[in-house]
């Protein structure tokens, strides 16, 4: 792979695709598929111990919930049972893990129609902040 492909796929889906191009895909998505939901999985910028999935687009059932859905990513992150993950849904929030991923979807969902979520191996909670002052 070329250096540029490489940082292209670094590179958040969001950045790769503006938002028209995101927007249609989804409304085609959803026209072939109406009861599934398009969600983007991102590892978190500043993970460094998990690996990137393979890929980051899923169709994932309404009724399905949170939780059984982190038990899917662990699945194919290939993760012991000792190594913490943690999501978080629309780089603000970590939901309730017996919440259905409709519900999710449809309080978290992006303007551009996709669902949004991180994972990590530490918790995180929201946007990066800049670092604290040291105490004086």
């Amino acid at each position: 792979m070329a250096p540029f492909e490489k940082s292209m796929e670094m590179m958040p889906f969001k950045q790769r695709k503006c938002l028209e191009t995101r927007k249609d895909e989804v409304c085609s998505i959803r026209s072939k598929f109406p009861n599934k939901l398009p969600v983007i999985v991102e590892r978190y910028v500043r993970e460094k111990t998990l690996p990137l999935l393979d890929k980051t687009k899923f169709l994932v059932p309404f009724e399905l919930t949170l939780g059984q859905f982190l038990c899917l990513l662990r699945n194919k992150i290939a993760l012991d049972a000792t190594q913490a993950l943690f999501l978080l849904v629309a780089e603000k929030s970590m939901s309730c893990m017996s919440s259905s991923m409709g519900e999710v979807y449809t309080r978290y969902s992006d303007a551009d129609g996709f669902l949004y979520i991180t994972y990590a191996s530490q918790e995180m909670f929201g946007a990066p902040q800049p670092a604290a002052r040291p105490p004086c």
